[in-house]
């Protein structure tokens, strides 16, 4: 685990090419914990040198009248060190390790990717993760996902398709001392059914539609983050909801890029 270090305060810069919009309702700043970073984290990190980290957290929402959230605050404060906390160098390939802490994509084989840091936490950060909560993962690749969620709630279910890359992340996970993630190689159209209802789905990977399985196995009040499209459209990170009577509403948030969702529903 990453020493303590001072406290600075760091802007939130949005990704090149990301316009604000009303429905992403996302502005602001916040004080966080930087430094230099060895030990644990196997290489040494200079503030400057972390700072894409440290920007990939996405800011508070704000109210109707444009005030930031001070509840949201709090949750993207706890996402942040998260991240910080995650050792992501351990869930690359040992090519990859040099540019493990930057802020874009890695391979990580099988023509899968590990999502570029302000991907991983913009997604968490919207999920809404809660201490208590049950969140299922779609899509688990290298586990670097189901690491930050583990930090954050009670159980993560993480479902990956591609076996080689399931049992790798099933073991690497296990290794690390992650014991609240339970994997499984499957095809996660149809979720985790026997381990339903889930606070929150995550989905890793991009569909042309929102699978009805996810939608029946979220719990009324739940969310799901998934991004919706194919390879030649372009895909949305959209927020799914379900309210108390069962009304699902969806929200489309910014223009993503992800690897195409694989199985037998694309």
């Amino acid at each position: 685990m990453p020493p303590a270090a001072s406290t600075i305060t760091k802007s939130w810069p949005r990704p090149s090419g990301v316009k604000a919009t009303k429905s992403s309702r996302r502005c602001g700043s916040l004080k966080s914990a930087s430094g230099t970073l060895v030990g644990a984290w196997g290489v040494t990190v200079q503030p400057d040198a972390l700072q894409s980290l440290l920007a990939t957290t996405a800011p508070p929402g704000v109210d109707d009248d444009g005030n930031p959230k001070e509840a949201d605050y709090a949750r993207t404060d706890l996402v942040l060190q998260a991240l910080l906390r995650v050792e992501r160098h351990e869930f690359v390939p040992a090519s990859q390790r040099a540019s493990a802490y930057r802020n874009h994509p890695l391979p990580i084989g099988h023509g899968q990717t590990i999502s570029q840091p302000y991907i991983v936490a913009l997604m968490t950060d919207l999920l809404e993760p809660q201490p208590g909560d049950r969140v299922l993962e779609i899509g688990t690749g290298s586990g670097y996902q189901a690491a930050i969620l583990s930090r954050l709630v009670a159980e993560v279910y993480s479902i990956e398709i591609i076996s080689e890359l399931g049992k790798q992340a099933a073991s690497r996970l296990q290794n690390l001392g992650y014991a609240n993630v339970s994997t499984r190689i499957a095809d996660g159209y149809d979720g985790w059914p026997e381990a339903a209802p889930f606070d929150g789905i995550l989905v890793t990977a991009a569909i042309s539609h929102i699978p009805p399985p996810l939608v029946r196995q979220l719990k009324p009040g739940g969310r799901m983050i998934i991004p919706v499209g194919t390879r030649f459209q372009t895909q949305y990170l959209t927020i799914v909801e379900k309210a108390a009577d069962g009304t699902v509403t969806t929200r489309q948030v910014i223009p993503v890029i992800f690897v195409p969702f694989t199985g037998g529903h694309q």
